[in-house]
């Protein structure tokens, strides 16, 4: 079992790099050979604006911004790997344990849920693990495993929103950078002109391009997954509590703690008096 997480996790990987570079090689391919740029800045040919220029304009901060954007299409590729039905809530896996449980073949139902790693494997695996403490503490303990699980997916998802606050900001920083460059070129000049002004503003405002075009996929990504999880998580649990029910005719109720040495109260015994209201405050005078 341990062989098919392995592999399962090499082949999420080996995606992830595929696409890493299905994404990076375009952009490497037009930085190759690029051409000088000329007095304008930014070249723009047929009324569009050139990749490799753009690219070029970018500088470190659009560099770090592409980096960026590769770690946001590694994670996406990822949590569309994980974050599905089919790997959280294995199909056959619920009449199965149901089955074995009604049973009553509580170690195959157990051994069933560890050889099937998942979200709803581990919520059956805990619980069963606690069966001798009676249903009450079956549902506490997948309760339990659900939370853990969920933030457990949560904790991945948002560093898409990571990504999506921090790309505009390196955006705005660059274009902060370029306009204090293009300001400090504009007053040496002694007779400046609107049209020498344009391209270095131009080239500042790449960055804030970059940004936006990481942020905005970033933030939408995140939303979808983060929806996912709570759709999936619910359904998880809801089905697990499906799996279990056959227990509650099983397991004996556990007697609870009385006070006054253990004795149980008689059934016709009459109820303690409800104690009386607080009394009201006394009018101001």
């Amino acid at each position: 079992m341990t062989s098919n997480r392995h592999r399962s996790r090499m082949l999420r990987r080996g995606a992830c790099l595929l696409l890493l570079a299905l994404w990076a090689f375009p952009a490497l391919a037009q930085t190759e050979a690029a051409p000088p740029a000329d007095e304008r800045g930014i070249v723009i040919r047929n009324g569009q604006l050139d990749v490799r220029e753009l690219l070029r304009a970018g500088g470190v901060i659009g560099g770090l911004t592409i980096l960026l954007s590769l770690g946001m299409v590694a994670m996406i590729v990822e949590q569309l790997l994980t974050i599905r039905r089919g790997a959280l809530i294995p199909a056959e896996l619920p009449e199965k344990a149901r089955a074995l449980i009604a049973a009553g073949k509580i170690g195959e139902a157990e051994a069933l849920a560890r050889d099937n790693p998942s979200y709803l494997g581990f919520l059956l695996q805990t619980g069963l693990q606690e069966i001798d403490l009676g249903y009450a503490a079956v549902e506490k303990s997948m309760e339990d495993a659900a939370v853990e699980q969920s933030a457990r997916l949560f904790r991945k998802v948002e560093y898409l929103a990571v990504i999506g606050a921090v790309a505009p900001m390196l955006g705005l920083m660059g274009t902060v950078w370029g306009m204090i460059q293009a300001f400090g070129e504009f007053a040496e000049r002694a007779n400046p002109q609107p049209a020498d002004f344009a391209p270095s503003i131009s080239e500042a405002l790449v960055t804030t391009l970059f940004g936006l075009v990481v942020a905005v996929p970033a933030i939408s990504a995140f939303a979808f997954f983060r929806n996912k999880v709570d759709e999936l998580s619910a359904e998880a649990t809801i089905t697990a509590g499906h799996v279990m029910a056959p227990l509650k005719r099983q397991l004996p109720e556990r007697a609870r703690p009385q006070r006054d040495g253990g004795k149980a109260p008689a059934p016709d015994a009459p109820r303690p008096p409800i104690p009386p209201v607080v009394a009201e405050r006394e009018p101001r005078r």
